[in-house]
C-alpha cells in the first residue's frame, strides 16, 4: 500500500466521520488508477468490518448510459453492501445518515448459490439467482458536490449510501428483465423513467460482469448475498424529506420514505 492510497482513505474516512464532504481523491491516486481506487475501498471496508458491520452483498454502479453521462465516467464499478445499509419498503430512512443523497430504481438479485468463476456467464447468474425484487438504491458521495471521476467513486465504495428493498420476491422464470419498464415518482409525480435495457442491456448481464470482476479479485459472490444490479434510469437528487416510489413492470413497487426527524440506527 502506498502513502497516497492511505491518504485517500483517510480523506474519505474523515468525511464519513465528520459528515462534511471532502475534496476528490483522484489528485492522490490518479484519475484512472482503478486498482489503487479499489485498494482505498478495501481500507474503508476494513474499518466498517472492524466496527462490527458485515458484508451482505454488492452493488454495481455506472451501468446506465444516463448515469455515466451525469457523472462523466465511462465504465461500471462495484462496491459492498453492509449490514447497516438496508431498509424495507416504507420504513423511515433518516436523512441525517446521508450527505448528498440521490435515488435510483433498480432490480435486486438474491443469490442461492455462490458464483466463484472469473469467467461467469449469464447462465451462471440465472442458475445462481434465488429471486429478484424491486429496489431503490440511495446513492451518496463523500466527495463534495459529486465532483467525481471513476477513481473517486470506486474509492468511495462506488458512491454507496443505503438501499430499500421491496417485499415481493419474483422468480426469474419467464421474466425478461430487459423489458421491465420503470417509473420513479416523488410524492406521486414522475421524476425518472427507464427500463431494464438501460442497465448494460439487461440486469443479468450486469450481474455476470460483477461476478467475473469480484471472482477475479478473490472475493466472489456468495449464496444469500444481495446484488443491486444497477440503475434503470437517471438518478434523482433528494433535497428534503419525502416519499419516492419506484414501480417496475412485473416486479411490483418499492417505496423509500425519507425523514428528517432522526432515528438513525
Amino acid at each position: 500500500m502506498t502513502p497516497q492510497i492511505q491518504s485517500a482513505a483517510d480523506r474519505l474516512q474523515d468525511a464519513i466521520d465528520t459528515g462534511r464532504p471532502c475534496a476528490p481523491v483522484r489528485d492522490l491516486i490518479g484519475e484512472h488508477d482503478i486498482d489503487a481506487a479499489y485498494a482505498v475501498q478495501e481500507i474503508l471496508a476494513a474499518t466498517r468490518l472492524d466496527a462490527g458491520n458485515k458484508i451482505v452483498g454488492r452493488k454495481i454502479g455506472l451501468t446506465s448510459d444516463s448515469v455515466r453521462s451525469q457523472l462523466g465516467v465511462s465504465r461500471p464499478d462495484f462496491g459492498s453492501l453492509f449490514s447497516d445499509m438496508s431498509y424495507a419498503t416504507g420504513e423511515p430512512v433518516p436523512l441525517e445518515r446521508l450527505l448528498q443523497p440521490r435515488v435510483e430504481a433498480e432490480i435486486a438479485f438474491v443469490l442461492k448459490q455462490d458464483i466463484d468463476n472469473p469467467h461467469a456467464s449469464v447462465t451462471d447468474v440465472l442458475r445462481a439467482t434465488d429471486f429478484v425484487v424491486a429496489a431503490i438504491e440511495i446513492v451518496d458521495s463523500r466527495v463534495d458536490n459529486w465532483d467525481i471521476r471513476i477513481a473517486d467513486t470506486v474509492a468511495d465504495n462506488a458512491s454507496s449510501g443505503l438501499y430499500t428493498l421491496g417485499c415481493a420476491p419474483f422468480s426469474l422464470n419467464g421474466l425478461d428483465l430487459a423489458q421491465v419498464g420503470m417509473v420513479l415518482e416523488h410524492e406521486g409525480e414522475p421524476v425518472s423513467v427507464g427500463s431494464g435495457a438501460a442497465c448494460m442491456a439487461n440486469p443479468v448481464v450486469a450481474v455476470a460482469w460483477l461476478a467475473r470482476e469480484v471472482a477475479r479479485r478473490g472475493t466472489p459472490l456468495k449464496a444469500g448475498e444481495v446484488v443491486l444490479s444497477g440503475a434503470l434510469g437517471p438518478m434523482v437528487p433528494v433535497k428534503a424529506a419525502g416519499v419516492y416510489t419506484a414501480r417496475l413492470d412485473g416486479l411490483g413497487e418499492v417505496q423509500t420514505v425519507f425523514t428528517d426527524d432522526g432515528g438513525a440506527r
